[in-house]
């Protein structure tokens, strides 16, 4: 690989970053608000999988306890 100096190095990165399409403020906060709805969900999901678990297994150990 070919060895760049220091400063055609930052002059290829100012570029890229000049590429980078950043958010806007809406886009954030619409992420934002979907990931805490989307770990609530699943945070609710697994509650009740383990709810269930756990009252079919007192069932079961009820039967033979």
């Amino acid at each position: 690989m070919a060895r760049t100096n220091p400063v055609q190095f930052v002059q290829q990165v100012r570029s890229e970053v000049s590429k980078v399409v950043w958010p806007t403020r809406r886009e954030v906060l619409l992420t934002t608000v979907m990931v805490f709805i989307m770990a609530a969900l699943t945070a609710i999901f697994f509650a009740l999988v383990d709810l269930g678990i756990r009252s079919g297994l007192q069932a079961v150990l009820g039967l033979f306890g």
